[in-house]
Order: structure tokens, then sequence, then C-alpha cells
């Protein structure tokens, strides 16, 4: 293991300052920041990993291996479109991987939040509500908050805050207990829709769904959760004109292609453009894509990467979705067990709603590729999230070593 970790992370290092070295020629005068932003980034994922490693030896390494090639990745991608945007970026994956290891070293066993369920469910909706109280509306979704001159988004938190709530689904015995966790979820799910948050509805949907039925294994309830979102989806495509129009961009974008539709157009375009090898790095026009260092970073990836290069940071993200579940079943108790599952999917629905959307999948929703897009409040909590699956992790490890003694 110690040998794959150390060949895991050479190639890392070797890949990263190999495309940082690319961009540093790509504009004829050699840029000698891109070199310095490359050793920085990887100087900072080694010192993480060997904290990690040091001190905590019995945790999955690879919950921090893959997010930090991610992380990677993206600032190359970050520092190619706007090297003032990937320098800000860096700063939250310093913070991102300090609070990681923070988590480490003081969170205390998982089972002990459990009591505080109602806690985390009333927390959630005034996170979730407070867009509609003070925030304010950018790329036509009322889910951002300024304070202080420091902008968030708190369904980000929300989210953490309806998994560690959702956890204590192990714990039903009859119907009238899943009411208990269904209502505050399809209340906050319509409190999202109002906002304009699309895809913060399909994520924390799907994360209720996984959850649910991982925490019951009872199909009945899949299939009735299932059928209220799509009355409830259904209803809202008549009801409010945001779904509607979101919906009718997905089903023919040509149609308004200098107006509405224009996003969705150019993604294409530019996926299309990069056919299966890429323009190379730093050799497309991912430019002319709005929003393309959050939103749209996945079309820049196809673009100047082509479909080789996206489908390996797939890839990467089925390796982080499979660590995820594979703490999710070494856990030692139900709660652990569920927090480990919801954020796995998180996760997972996160990447499936921005990529399904960018390629026209599904309808476009506007939300951060995780780890890669740029966007503070998302690499914070991602790391936070991340932070937690490690130490459930570990505890995991622990319980294992005391039971074979």
């Amino acid at each position: 293991m110690i040998k794959s970790e150390k060949s895991v992370m050479a190639s890392i290092v070797l890949v990263t300052m190999l495309m940082f070295f690319i961009l540093s020629i790509s504009k004829g005068e050699f840029d000698f920041k891109a070199i310095i932003v490359g050793a920085l980034s990887s100087i900072l994922m080694l010192v993480a990993h060997f904290i990690v490693k040091k001190f905590y030896p019995k945790g999955d390494k690879f919950l921090l291996i893959v997010p930090a090639f991610l992380t990677q990745f993206g600032l190359v991608m970050l520092y190619r479109l706007n090297p003032s945007i990937a320098m800000k970026q860096l700063s939250w994956i310093v913070a991102g991987m300090a609070i990681y290891i923070i988590i480490l070293i003081f969170m205390p066993d998982i089972k002990r939040f459990e009591k505080f369920d109602r806690w985390f469910i009333i927390g959630a909706v005034i996170f979730l509500v407070l867009p509609l109280l003070i925030g304010k509306e950018k790329m036509g979704a009322r889910n951002w908050v300024s304070i202080g001159g420091f902008g968030f988004q708190p369904s980000e938190i929300a989210k953490l805050f309806i998994i560690m709530y959702l956890a204590n689904i192990y714990k039903i015995k009859d119907k009238k207990d899943i009411l208990k966790f269904a209502i505050p979820i399809f209340i906050g799910l319509g409190i999202l829709v109002v906002e304009k948050d699309l895809g913060g509805v399909l994520i924390i949907f799907g994360i209720f769904t996984t959850v649910l039925y991982i925490g019951t294994s009872n199909l009945k309830y899949i299939w009735g959760a299932i059928g209220f979102f799509s009355i409830g989806g259904t209803l809202s495509y008549f009801i409010f004109n945001h779904v509607k129009r979101r919906v009718d961009i997905w089903i023919d974008p040509w149609k308004d292609k200098y107006g509405a539709g224009h996003q969705i157009v150019q993604s294409m375009f530019a996926i299309g453009t990069g056919g299966l090898f890429g323009t190379g790095l730093g050799l497309g026009n991912p430019e002319f894509v709005a929003v393309v260092e959050s939103d749209f970073i996945f079309a820049a990836i196809c673009e100047e990467m082509g479909m080789i290069g996206a489908l390996a940071i797939i890839l990467l993200y089925l390796i982080l979705v499979y660590r995820g579940l594979r703490v999710a079943l070494y856990a030692r108790d139900g709660y652990a067990r569920l927090v480990a599952v919801g954020i796995t999917s998180m996760v997972a629905f996160q990447v499936f709603v921005i990529i399904g959307g960018v390629t026209k999948m599904i309808p476009l929703t506007g939300i951060t590729l995780p780890l890669i897009s740029y966007g503070g409040t998302s690499m914070l909590i991602t790391f936070v999230a991340l932070g937690v699956l490690q130490k459930i992790s570990q505890m995991g490890r622990d319980i294992d070593d005391e039971e074979s003694r």
C-alpha cells in the first residue's frame, strides 16, 4: 500500500508540473509564475499527504490522494482560463486541506452527533431560507448570501446538515417515522425551487433517496419518494416559469441559441471541437463559453483534453465514490455508515448533475464540479465532507484493531 501511494503521489506531481510547464510556454513567452503555482500546489498536496499518513495511518489515504489530484487538475484549467482566479482558488485549496486535517485531529467520534438530529434539520432549513431573506440572485438563481463582503451559498452548508440528520434513518421502525424525515426534506426542496436552485433540488433529493434505501432496504419508500418528487416536478413545471424555461432550453436550446440557450449551445460546440484527443492544453477557445471557470469547466476540459481527458476525470470521481462506499461498508455503526453514504452520494450526484447538464443529458442547473470548478464555498464544504469521511474510515480501522486483540 505504501509503495502504491508513493508511486501515485509521484505520478500526480509529475503530471501536474508537466501541465503547468505546457501552460508556461503556450503563449510564446515563458510564464515562470505558472511553474511557481504548480510547485506550490504540489508541495501543499505532498505535505497534507505526509501529515495524514504519519499521524493517521489507518484511514483510507486515497480519500485525500484522489481529491488532491482533482484539485490539481482544476487548478491547471483555472490557470489556463484566468490566472488571477487560479490564485484565489489555490488559497481555497489551502484552507480546505487545513480544515480536512483539523477535522481528523479534533473531531470526536461521529456517533456523538447522532443525538443532535433536530438541530441539524433546523440549521439546514435556516440556511435554505437565508437566501430568500437576505440573498441575491446570481446566474438566474437566488442562492447567494453576502455578509461583510464575503459571499457564500448557504445550500452547500445545508447539504451537510441534511446528511447528518438523515443518517438517523437507520432507527426507522414504521411508516410514521418516514414522515419525520420526508416532510422536512420536501419542505427544503420546495424552498430551493422557489429560489430557482434546481441543482440543489436534484442533489438533496438524490441524497435523500440513497440514504433512505441504504438505511431501510425498502424499495416501497423509494418508489413513494420518487412518486412525490415526480408530481412536485410536474407541478413546478406548470407553476414556476424558471422551471419551465430550464426544461424547454434542455429540449431545444437551438430555439434561442443567442439568448437563453447560448450557454448550452456553446458548451456543445466546445465538446464537439475537442473530439477524442482535444485541441491541446491552452490551444482551444473555452472563453467563448459563459461562466466557464465554474459551471462549464467540464466543457473546457472536453475541448482541450478531449473525451480521453474527460473520461479520466470521470474515472477519478468514480474511484472517489468507490472509496467512499468502501468506508460506509466497513463502518461499525448505522449512523456512521449512513453519514458516509450521504457524503458519497452528495459528491456523486453533484458530479452527475453538472456533467449531465453541460452535456445536455439532463436540464442545465448551474452548479460547480466538485474540487475542480472555481468556488470557495463548494471547495471548503467538499473538504469538510471528505474530512468527515476520512475520520469515519479511521474510526472503523481503530475498531477493527481493538476487535482483533
